[in-house]
């Protein structure tokens, strides 16, 4: 994600203007974030990791279509697309002119392709209504399609420095154990998560943009889902969770992603025959990839409803050209 200008750590939010007995793991002024942000703010000046996103030739389109590409999606695999996508379409218009079946191919292997589909339509939208330029109000962003809350906050907060909480599975993590003690939040985010992430964002729009960036880095290099490295976070000593004794997670279970086997793996499997193909491809083709016909079957059938093959005559499939 972009990084802001560097805040000033000198005003009424500077935890180094807070009395050291303030600077408690739980209760209010913890609450508050107040403790929390210089020490984690000053450790991402210093440790964050140089991301083509967070340059500031990325611009916005490049936040955007960062933040599509690494929803569930590690940087590592990110990288490569995200390089050739904006070499090949480097603002919104480029996109938009294009089928969304080339979306699709460009996608590659990254997962999760109807996000593809939903970029291609992000692009059209700001295309149309905005001249070609990702819009900076928040509720403009929130409009576009394929858009939900936390994109919206998120190129708001880290294209255009506005004060927005910004709730990935890092932030909501970090939030659980340095605030709340949990060693890892609900599965699914809850009001009270979002409440709490309004009261920690610092008050000035520079902070908080750079807490955004900051606390999400934090989640994703120190304070991550195992083998959390609490020696090298800038707040393990008012880390409520660490200061508890690190108590074993007793909500429901979380949910782990499998792939080898299940539908996900056969959607895969078919839409890289399609990708590859220069023209439509016979259903002969498409029934060599997996070998139980009834889950073939019906994870290409959920292709087609998702948008993301079109079914042709006599048996022809291809990706989608509208």
């Amino acid at each position: 994600m972009t990084a802001p200008t560097k805040p000033s750590h000198n005003g009424p939010s500077d935890p180094a203007a807070t009395p050291a007995s303030a600077a408690v793991p739980v209760g209010e002024r913890a609450a508050s974030g107040v403790p929390l942000h210089a020490p984690v703010i000053d450790w991402f000046d210093e440790h964050a990791r140089d991301l083509p996103w967070r340059r500031p030739e990325a611009g916005a389109w490049g936040v955007m279509v960062s933040e599509f590409m690494l929803q569930q999606t590690p940087v590592s695999r990110v990288l490569p697309v995200y390089e050739q996508w904006l070499a090949r379409w480097p603002r919104p218009a480029d996109l938009a002119a294009e089928a969304p079946g080339e979306a699709v191919r460009a996608w590659g292997r990254l997962g999760y392709p109807r996000r593809a589909l939903r970029l291609h339509g992000a692009a059209a939208a700001i295309t149309e209504r905005h001249g070609g330029d990702v819009p900076a109000d928040h509720a403009q962003l929130l409009a576009l399609p394929g858009i939900g809350e936390y994109t919206a906050a998120a190129v708001a907060s880290f294209a255009y420095g506005q004060r927005h909480a910004v709730l990935d599975t890092n932030v909501r993590r970090v939030f659980a154990r340095a605030v709340t003690g949990a060693q890892y939040p609900p599965n699914a985010t809850t009001a009270a998560e979002r409440k709490l992430a309004r009261a920690l964002l610092p008050e000035d729009e520079a902070s908080a943009a750079r807490w955004a960036a900051a606390s999400m880095e934090l989640g994703a290099l120190v304070c991550t889902a195992k083998n959390e490295s609490c020696h090298r976070c800038p707040i393990s000593d008012r880390c409520a969770w660490r200061l508890a004794g690190k108590p074993a997670h007793d909500g429901p279970p979380r949910r782990g992603q499998t792939y080898a086997g299940t539908d996900r793996q056969v959607r895969g499997r078919l839409l890289a025959v399609l990708r590859e193909a220069h023209g439509p491809v016979p259903q002969a083709a498409l029934d060599q990839v997996w070998h139980e016909p009834v889950q073939r079957a019906r994870a290409l059938d959920g292709l087609v409803a998702d948008g993301l093959v079109e079914p042709l005559a006599d048996g022809l499939y291809r990706l989608p050209l509208s």
